[in-house]
């Protein structure tokens, strides 16, 4: 089955870390990619930019509408994820305690189940 493993990030933890601490970090993340590359769960991982660069599109009476900036405000939001394929919900929550953002205080990775997913070719 796969599930998301979504880097929920709150930027005053981050931005409380060190530079060495961030760097820890990002070296982890690719240990964590080695890691799931080699174990063959690895299906994407992407991270996203800040809400701040996002908009929002909905559509009223026929026209479209854009907002910029976040949907809503909040002290976090989601900064990237990866896709695992994996046996268990038990492996993909063991995954999720590999990734190096599990053990920083105010961020957090939610593990959800993916329950359709198709690409172009599907």
């Amino acid at each position: 089955m796969k599930y998301m493993l979504i880097m929920q990030l709150n930027p005053a933890a981050f931005d409380a870390l060190t530079d060495e601490q961030r760097t820890e970090i990002m070296e982890g993340h690719q240990a964590f990619m080695d890691t799931i590359k080699a174990s063959g769960e690895m299906v994407e991982t992407n991270a996203l930019a800040e809400p701040a660069r996002s908009a929002v599109v909905r559509v009223r009476d026929g026209v479209p509408v854009v907002t910029d900036g976040p949907y809503l405000e909040s002290k976090e939001f989601m900064g990237g994820y990866y896709v695992v394929d994996c046996a268990t919900r038990e492996r993909a929550l063991e995954l999720a305690a590999l990734i190096p953002d599990a053990g920083v205080e105010g961020l957090g990775i939610e593990v959800r189940p993916i329950i359709f997913s198709a690409g172009p070719t599907d």
